[in-house]
């Protein structure tokens, strides 16, 4: 066998600086969210607010959010996008801020600053011993939630795409600890999915964002790639998918509504019945939405160019 090959010195400073750069960014959020523990939640997330409102309108993802807006909202003027826009960020920057107080929330406290509907939906689910799966998009304070599930005493694997620093990933998973287990996207959480749901386990998910290898389903009129894994395991296998929506009332306070598990279509013709079911989870989501188009996250390439 032949010496092996060592690392080029561009490669080694490639990763070199890629690892100073995930330290310094993971460490910069640690000391952040550790500042605004301290504050209280109202402030924290005010300033996260302010900062954002300010900022974010002038990135380059406010170029994605516009045309997204435009298309899903064609009868809005430039300026209504706009107003919409500037008010995403600024609920974009509280959401981030918030993260450093989600230890502290109890969503059924008398004195909590969220108010949950449904609450009988999550104990029919714990009831009744099968497998289900809750589901939401990133839509008002989408952390709170399986927060609301966990602490009614179900136990529920977040399914989620970890964030690309995995050194921030560990300091994320510190301030979300309330919100239950995680399982990154892939081969393995779709394994642990089948195996677990088989077991009477829970699992929760964020399900409208684009899946290039997924299903064209009709979303604000147009056709959106997305992830049919939900429909499939309501078609097939008869798991009850629980839609739970969050709401921002107005600064930090939040109201999380869970729904009678959506009915999966059921005619026979499996594929037909996975279309037809992401059809109305996605049409569920719209009408979320269009309600509270501000507080949705519009920066991502959802629809094809």
């Amino acid at each position: 066998m032949g010496d092996a090959v060592p690392d080029s010195g561009p490669d080694r400073k490639y990763r070199a600086r890629a690892l100073v750069i995930n330290y310094a960014e993971a460490w910069s959020a640690a000391v952040l969210l550790w500042l605004c523990a301290r504050l209280p939640l109202s402030v924290a997330s005010g300033i996260g607010g302010a900062v954002a409102r300010t900022i974010g309108p002038y990135t380059a993802r406010s170029r994605i959010a516009v045309r997204n807006l435009a298309r899903a909202f064609p009868d809005k003027s430039p300026q209504e996008v706009r107003a919409i826009l500037r008010a995403m960020w600024d609920h974009v920057g509280r959401l981030a801020l918030e993260s450093a107080h989600l230890r502290a929330i109890d969503c059924y406290a008398p004195d909590s600053p969220v108010e949950v509907v449904g609450a009988e939906h999550i104990d029919a689910v714990k009831a009744s011993g099968r497998g289900a799966i809750f589901f939401a998009g990133h839509i008002g304070q989408w952390d709170i939630p399986p927060m609301a599930v966990q602490q009614r005493g179900v136990d529920a694997t977040i399914i989620y795409r970890e964030i690309n620093n995995p050194v921030l990933n560990r300091v994320m998973a510190y301030w979300r600890a309330p919100m239950g287990a995680f399982k990154n996207k892939g081969r393995s959480a779709a394994k642990t999915l089948i195996e677990g749901l088989r077991e009477g386990r829970h699992f929760a998910m964020l399900v409208d964002q684009k899946m290039n290898d997924g299903i064209a389903v009709p979303f604000f009129g147009r056709p959106a790639m997305t992830a049919p894994a939900i429909a499939q395991f309501a078609v097939r296998d008869d798991v009850p998918i629980v839609p739970a929506r969050c709401e921002r009332l107005g600064g930090t306070r939040f109201r999380v509504t869970f729904y009678p598990p959506l009915e999966a279509s059921r005619t026979g013709d499996r594929a037909r019945d996975v279309a037809t079911t992401m059809e109305r989870v996605n049409a569920l989501l719209e009408g979320w939405i269009r309600e509270h188009p501000e507080q949705w996250l519009w920066v991502h390439r959802r629809w094809p160019e």
